[in-house]
């Protein structure tokens, strides 16, 4: 952590003493840990996903809904017993998994944190990502988890750095996505139809960009085989303040239909995600809520 190469910005900050470009230091900071019910239906199940918002972040995305934990700075640095405390009240709670959520930057804190527990929690660990991930840091993150949960952004470079500075991601989190397939194999569920072991790789369409979509899509099914991951595809854009061009809209029918119909004909399957989702709404309060206090 003294000149931090975790992530493919490999800014070499020194977190011991400051931040990097995730904006965070080395130590566990937390926005929230409560149960989530509007993941895919595999991971929140019935009784909620038990979900563990982590602040910073790799990309920064312009239309991330996360902003306030993901550039803004939210959260409150937890110890590794009290986050060990967490997830074990979360677990109380009935939680269907331990869902960390955009984890990666701490993954050298979170892995030393859950390794002596993992037998204890006896519920699947979810790692939550945006996909921009470094093989190693995924290998390392694979110790303790069960079911990989990436996104897969954009097919194009020009895109990548235009929404999220990041020319390379297309590469990089198709490397990262195989890794995760090959740590977890295929989806093999309960008999309750929770995800026990496998990747659910997540594709968000944005509106005037539905070539993208499909090109990602093309990419994903020739690079690790559509057979071998869930896919959950995501109409859920909401405009960010401030948003211009296609991004100042939400998707149309036209778009999404377009591309599921392409994602079917790749022999995709997995979950659709209705147009009502499109809303603030979903978006959880990060009031650090289950952080603060032991729920």
């Amino acid at each position: 952590m003294k000149e931090c190469r975790l992530c493919p910005r490999s800014c070499g900050a020194n977190r011991e003493t400051g931040v990097g470009f995730c904006r965070v230091s080395e130590r566990i900071t937390l926005a929230r840990a409560a149960l989530h019910h509007w993941e895919e239906p595999c991971i929140s199940g019935e009784r909620g996903s038990g979900t563990v918002f982590f602040s910073g972040c790799s990309l920064g995305c312009v239309f991330c809904q996360n902003r306030e934990i993901s550039r803004g700075g939210k959260g409150m640095e937890v110890d590794a017993e009290r986050f060990r405390e967490i997830l074990f009240s979360l677990k109380a709670q009935g939680a269907e998994n331990i869902n960390l959520v955009t984890p990666m930057h701490y993954a050298p804190a979170i892995t030393a944190a859950i390794s002596p527990i993992k037998a204890q929690l006896d519920i699947p660990v979810v790692c939550n990502t945006g996909g921009y991930d470094k093989k190693e840091t995924v290998d390392l993150m694979a110790s303790v988890t069960d079911c990989f949960l990436p996104d897969f952004k954009f097919a194009t470079g020009e895109l990548a750095a235009r929404y999220a500075s990041a020319p390379n991601y297309p590469q990089v989190a198709l490397d990262a996505i195989e890794r995760m397939v090959q740590h977890t194999g295929r989806a093999v569920f309960d008999q309750r139809g929770i995800l026990q072991r496998g990747t659910l790789v997540r594709h968000l369409i944005l509106p005037g960009n539905r070539k993208d979509s499909i090109r990602a899509l093309d990419l994903l099914a020739e690079r690790v085989g559509a057979e071998n991951v869930l896919l959950s595809l995501m109409s859920q854009y909401t405009p960010q303040p401030g948003a211009t061009g296609p991004l100042a809209r939400r998707i149309t029918e036209f778009e999404y239909r377009s591309v599921l119909e392409h994602a079917l004909s790749l022999g995709f399957e997995g979950y659709m995600q209705d147009r009502s989702s499109a809303t603030a709404i979903f978006t959880p309060s990060f009031d650090l809520e289950g952080v603060s206090e032991i729920v």
